[in-house]
């Protein structure tokens, strides 16, 4: 798939296609586009202009619903997911405004994770919010990775891979945690699946998250698999549970502390624990057609060897 992303034809047809957007924003441009993303699964080319650089990003078929996803989240939280410049929904392509300083590198400079909190605060915000559009979500094309689905999902994707016997034995425990998880009442809505660092900008005080592609319809506490356990729990030297991640895991559960009122503390902290092991089976499964076999073993074996945080 990258050959499509540096095939003079494709590059053509997207820069007609940023140059209509741009001139249709007033947006006056200082130069040549730089494309210093290439990936299997997606592009970026970065377009100066004297307002400041405009991104382009395109994605392969299986990853085209971002852009109707983003238009949709800025739509219901638009204090929280930026409007797009531009869109063609048809293509999966989108033009969006420079979203300022990445995470990763502040998190080192400022020796501090300190900026996680206002992340998963507005990433638990978005989940509460879009907990009624979930049919719309599945009609755009985001993955269906509801508890209701992802014993199916996990068993598919163990006829899909050379997978080990151990993970093959686990498709009953996948159904098994997905109803006790299920027990809780909360509700499925939109899931990042791939919150990291890398994944969250800073503009003008405004904690930014980005690149929806991976998102998911499912268990909106999935996401702290991968928040919480494969990156807050490394902290600042990358060492394996060098951090306490329970105030992270109650910063995020606070805005579902207020929408159900029933659950107590105890209620939502043991159901995260059982999500954030879970989720680790949903991400194998919702990430495996864009990822070799190994990060999707690697999946797996966060699931199976139940490494989990309490």
């Amino acid at each position: 798939m990258t050959e499509l992303w540096t095939d003079p034809t494709w590059l053509a047809s997207a820069h007609a296609w940023v140059d209509e957007q741009t001139d249709a924003l007033g947006l006056e441009r200082t130069g040549n586009a730089e494309q210093p993303h290439v990936r299997v699964w997606s592009t970026v080319l970065k377009i100066p202009t004297t307002t400041g650089p405009v991104w382009f990003k395109a994605n392969h078929g299986p990853l085209q619903q971002e852009a109707a996803l983003v238009s949709l989240l800025a739509e219901r939280v638009p204090d929280r997911v930026e409007p797009l410049l531009a869109a063609d929904l048809d293509r999966g392509w989108m033009l969006m405004r420079d979203a300022g300083e990445r995470m990763r590198e502040l998190v080192v400079l400022e020796a501090s994770l300190k900026r996680w909190h206002p992340v998963l605060d507005s990433v638990a915000r978005i989940s509460v919010a879009m907990e009624d559009d979930v049919d719309t979500l599945l009609v755009i094309g985001v993955p269906d990775l509801r508890l209701a689905t992802l014993p199916a999902s996990y068993a598919a994707l163990m006829e899909e891979i050379d997978a080990a016997p151990r993970f093959r034995a686990a498709t009953d425990r996948v159904a098994e945690l997905c109803e006790q998880l299920a027990a809780y009442g909360i509700r499925d809505s939109v899931q990042h699946d791939d919150l990291h660092d890398g994944q969250v900008f800073v503009r003008d005080g405004h904690h930014w998250v980005v690149d929806w592609g991976d998102a998911c319809v499912s268990h909106p506490f999935f996401v702290l698999a991968v928040a919480l356990e494969g990156q807050i729990a490394w902290g600042l030297d990358d060492v394996e549970h060098s951090v306490d991640t329970g105030p992270f895991r109650d910063t995020f559960l606070a805005p579902y502390a207020v929408a159900y009122p029933h659950l107590s503390h105890a209620d939502l902290v043991e159901a995260s624990r059982l999500a954030t092991r879970l989720g680790w089976a949903a991400r194998a499964a919702n990430g495996h057609l864009s990822v070799d076999e190994e990060s999707t073993r690697r999946r797996l074996e966060m699931f199976v060897d139940g490494r989990v945080h309490d």
